[in-house]
């Protein structure tokens, strides 16, 4: 009887003391590997695959990560072997006939998307959330609060959707109080969350394979809202539906800080919202100068070469913000712009109107295809340019050797040019300054 019960008592501290054992599927990505990241340094035993290595890979393996490159099942299934997988993390991307994810499912592993494992361990580690969500600005947001917690000192956890020149893209710090989380909104990911401070930068109608309508949409943010212990947000953008919210609070337009030292109407704005989270913290410092050194984010008027700059936007409204920001810099700004999934464009294309009029010169892509429903028609560049009000500036153009020389010619004549777009062309133009003619 002894025996059996000092048993019992044994078996249950196994359990209490079994390191949770999670599986990332597509471990290489940025938006998987940094939370692989986070969930090794939080304590748990990861292990992943992924298709070929990259720059995460490689980061990861120096942490004593086991990646397998290959997916078709059979590395899950050997590690499920040696000893029981706990959870299989995927993006919202995967397949549903994934080699990987069917296995998983037959093994009877639990499945889940990034945000559930993340929303789980947030709450195992007690850590209040800082979260970002918005259309708009909610990489460059994330990436400002970031810097300001590690240029103050004070020890912090996070996630953002990219890459950045000061830290890793995850972190998990066992000393930090607060994670600060970029929120997104695509497959209603960030209604996973109950954040204790949250951050609205921006809103307008996006994502419409998830979101059928821009009630769908903004009801979403509304919900996210009410989640949220305590919700800041400019009070033009659709600041209406979050009047019946508790704990909001609603900034003017004017209320932008004067001090800032940044290019661009809508980074002073992302900067302001970074200054109110802080004082909501009730952390006493006055930030405006680390803001204004603030060296940005990858992807985000990253740049690339002299004149030469990369920028992940791909809405109209981002579009003129970014235009915005780069005729602070020069009178003289051309754009490559590649419009970013057939199905969004559908439900953008008559939003086309003014907002590239600070562009001299626009060449305009082929859309990058992602995720797209098959049954719906290709709209031509022709197609998506009918309602530009500088429609005469626009050219249309493809990756080829014609482009990289009309871009290399604007860059001789001391022109900035601003590549933009969420799909191939900054892989393009890396590619292009490495093998062809880096600009001087």
């Amino acid at each position: 009887m002894i025996q059996l019960f000092t048993s019992t008592i044994l078996s249950k501290m196994d359990a209490i003391l079994k390191v949770m054992k999670i599986y990332f599927s597509g471990i290489g990505g940025v938006g998987v590997g940094p939370l692989a990241e986070i969930a090794h340094d939080a304590g748990y035993q990861v292990i992943g695959s992924d298709l070929e290595e990259s720059l995460m890979t490689e980061q990861l393996r120096r942490k004593n990560i086991t990646i397998n490159i290959g997916q078709n099942g059979t590395f899950l299934r050997q590690c499920h072997l040696e000893s029981p997988i706990d959870w299989f993390i995927h993006t919202s991307a995967l397949p549903k006939d994934h080699p990987e994810l069917l296995a998983a499912r037959k093994l009877g592993i639990k499945t889940a998307k990034r945000d559930e494992l993340l929303a789980h361990i947030i709450k195992e580690k007690n850590l209040k959330l800082i979260a970002v969500a918005g259309t708009h600005g909610k990489t460059t947001t994330t990436g400002m609060l970031i810097w300001v917690f590690k240029q103050l000192g004070i020890p912090v956890s996070y996630s953002i959707g990219t890459t950045i020149s000061f830290g890793s893209s995850g972190e998990f710090d066992s000393d930090s109080q607060y994670f600060i989380y970029e929120c997104d909104e695509f497959d209603r990911n960030f209604l996973h969350f109950y954040p204790y401070l949250s951050l609205i930068t921006s809103l307008d109608y996006d994502h419409p394979d998830t979101y059928p309508s821009k009630h769908d949409y903004f009801d979403a943010f509304r919900q996210f809202a009410s989640q949220s212990r305590r919700t800041i947000i400019w009070r033009d953008q659709q600041s209406d539906i979050f009047e019946k919210i508790n704990e909001i609070d609603i900034l003017d337009p004017q209320q932008i800080n004067p001090d800032l030292r940044l290019a661009g109407i809508h980074n002073r704005r992302n900067a302001t919202l970074s200054i109110k989270a802080i004082e909501k913290l009730g952390i006493n410092q006055n930030i405006n100068d680390i803001l204004s050194d603030f060296p940005g984010t990858d992807r985000r008027f990253e740049k690339l070469a002299p004149n030469l700059y990369s920028d992940y936007g791909h809405h109209p409204i981002e579009i003129a913000a970014t235009l915005q920001m780069a005729r602070e810099l020069s009178d003289n700004v051309v754009l490559v712009y590649q419009p970013h999934q057939n199905i969004r464009q559908h439900h953008i294309r008559d939003e086309y109107t003014d907002q590239f009029e600070l562009a001299e010169k626009i060449y305009w892509l082929p859309t990058y295809l992602s995720r797209e429903d098959p049954n719906l028609r290709i709209l031509s560049p022709e197609e998506l340019i009918q309602n530009l009000t500088n429609k005469n500036a626009v050219s249309i153009a493809d990756f080829n050797d014609d482009l990289w020389n009309e871009i290399v010619k604007h860059l001789d004549n001391s022109q900035l040019v601003l590549c933009m777009g969420a799909g191939r062309i900054d892989s393009w133009v890396r590619q292009r300054l490495i093998s062809n003619r880096k600009p001087e």
